[in-house]
């Protein structure tokens, strides 16, 4: 019962029609997550850049000294 429940499932999403149209239907909510979160990114993004200027100063005092 299972197994032909999830295959019927498979069978309907491989269609193209059906992709179409769940792409249709997924798009706006993926852009309202992508707005809410584009900040976050932008704020990981220069931790990670001032991260890795942190480190490479330390490298470079590292090296200096011996």
């Amino acid at each position: 019962m299972e197994n032909r429940f999830t295959k019927s499932c498979i069978d309907v999403l491989k269609r193209e029609d059906v992709r179409t149209e769940l792409k249709n239907v997924m798009k706006p909510l993926i852009d309202i997550i992508l707005i809410n979160i584009y900040p976050y990114i932008y704020i990981s993004l220069i931790v990670v850049v001032i991260s890795f200027i942190l480190h490479l100063g330390i490298f470079i005092l590292l090296l200096r000294k011996n």
